[in-house]
């Protein structure tokens, strides 16, 4: 690779994150770009975040297509060197688009990692989630935004050393010694339905290059031979395609969605949930009058500056937390099966916000210092960004107890599956008009349900019940409350 190439890898996109989906391309071959300039948006199991570039220079290749998933850790962009001559697209060689397994690399793959390794050190070197480097110019576009450019085999692929990557690197075939294939090699047959046994490669002792897939791709089909005899139905299962017949159900596919995204990390994290935590419920009627009555006493004095009923119950959240603080805690258990229970200085509020992209859980740090106006405004800010997408993960991922207000969809409880890996999870439902007995007589009140799922493992049921009834008591009598906090 020549050292007036710097390729810009995938960065872990913070939380351990392995995988994210590109979904635009902000620049494209050509463009002229600065440090610190968003060159695409990704989608994590997190939130959608712009990659700023560690580098300033020429884009002389997108490493991807809209819509692709990429693994952290592989090219993403390479970018000539501001100044360096343009360089010239090489025709395919075996490091082009195939890289041998367990086999000694070569000198100029070896030069070209070191060069990889030096130019990462001397990049902005801050490109997680989103953020650039402090100071670093931001520069816009050079040219109209282009159709996301298709990925190609290039240099940068030969610096991903099989030593380092065994199991990605490359796969060889069974029956062919010789050949191995480089992953974009094998995607590329994957994706044409063509079956890597049947080629035989061009290549050094038989290395299936891409020039090969492409001709098996064009190669006109061989007329199929006459059946001897009628084959037997074949009953379609789970795998079946858009538009065939369901072998279980007889019913016709309408639809496949791939599970990925925010999709994907909700299933993940809820059947982890339900898989390791001992939940139970518990669950109070609570009469709401006096904080809807309150709140609009509020409202008339100042209009603007009145915080919503969801910021109220959560500053009583934060002190109930306070009181019983085994529910703001973690259950964890190490490798050598030893358990703890930990506990935290603090607390990080997270609430359920639906978005188009699914449920997240934005957190509000360090809760417990703020009033309800302060956590009214965060709450508004945080739903505002997770519903553009533009939350962080840290934003999204930092909770230590969820607060759920299920009731804006118009239920009155629900048995919610605590956010792994917190320990509960409170639940609000629509307030509605219910016969209620004040002082010996009966009325008309504004009345809600609580509902609170936790871990039986870090407490037991007193616990549960004095937080909830503490909470409960709080959204009765708001005003003492809150003189109390």
């Amino acid at each position: 690779m020549s050292s007036d190439m710097q390729v810009f890898r995938l960065p872990d996109l913070g939380e351990g994150l392995t995988e994210a989906e590109l979904v635009n391309w902000l620049v494209a071959v050509g463009d002229e770009i600065k440090v610190d300039q968003p060159i695409a948006e990704v989608e994590t199991a997190k939130s959608m975040v712009e990659v700023p570039s560690p580098y300033a220079g020429t884009v002389a290749e997108l490493h991807g297509e809209a819509g692709q998933t990429l693994d952290v850790g592989k090219p993403l962009i390479s970018i000539a060197r501001a100044g360096a001559a343009a360089v010239a697209p090489e025709a395919p060689s075996a490091t082009d688009d195939a890289v041998s397994t367990g086999v000694t690399t070569s000198p100029e793959v070896e030069a070209a990692a070191e060069t990889y390794r030096t130019e990462e050190k001397a990049g902005s070197g801050n490109v997680l989630i989103g953020y650039g480097t402090p100071g670093g110019a931001t520069g816009g576009r050079t040219r109209p935004r282009k159709a996301s450019v298709a990925v190609v085999d290039s240099v940068a692929e030969a610096v991903v050393l099989p030593t380092l990557e065994p199991s990605i690197s490359g796969t060889r075939i069974p029956g062919k010694l010789s050949a191995v294939i480089s992953p974009l090699v094998r995607k590329m047959a994957r994706d044409h339905g063509v079956s890597l046994d049947a080629i035989e490669g061009s290549g050094a002792s038989g290395l299936i290059m891409r020039r090969d897939v492409e001709a098996a791709i064009t190669a006109p089909e061989a007329p199929a031979a006459p059946a001897a005899s009628p084959a037997p139905p074949v009953s379609v299962g789970t795998g079946t395609a858009e538009g065939s017949v369901d072998g279980r159900t007889g019913l016709s596919v309408s639809a496949r969605t791939p599970v990925r995204g925010v999709r994907k990390a909700v299933a993940a994290n809820m059947t982890r949930s339900r898989s390791e935590i001992p939940e139970a419920t518990v669950w109070v009627d609570v009469d709401a009058t006096a904080l809807l009555d309150m709140r609009a006493e509020l409202k008339k004095r100042a209009p603007h500056d009145t915080p919503g009923l969801l910021a109220f119950i959560a500053r009583f959240v934060t002190a109930g937390l306070k009181k019983y603080p085994a529910l703001n805690t973690r259950f964890e258990t190490a490798a050598d099966g030893s358990q703890e229970i930990v506990g935290f200085d603090g607390i990080n509020l997270g609430f359920a916000a639906q978005t188009d992209r699914g449920l997240v859980v934005p957190s509000v740090r360090k809760a417990h210092e703020l009033s309800a106006r302060e956590l009214d405004a965060e709450i508004r800010r945080l739903t505002a960004v997770a519903r553009e997408g533009k939350a962080t993960p840290t934003e999204l991922g930092s909770g230590t107890f969820t607060l759920n207000n299920y009731g804006v969809f118009g239920v009155d409880g629900s048995a919610a599956i605590i956010n792994y890996p917190e320990v509960a999870m409170l639940g609000v439902g629509r307030i509605i008009d219910k016969p209620w007995v004040v002082n010996g007589e009966l009325a008309v009140r504004k009345v809600t349900e609580l509902t609170l799922a936790f871990d039986h493992r870090v407490c037991d049921g007193e616990t549960a019940a004095g937080f909830l009834r503490y909470v409960a008591d709080a959204i009765e009598n708001p005003g003492g409350a809150l003189a109390d906090m």
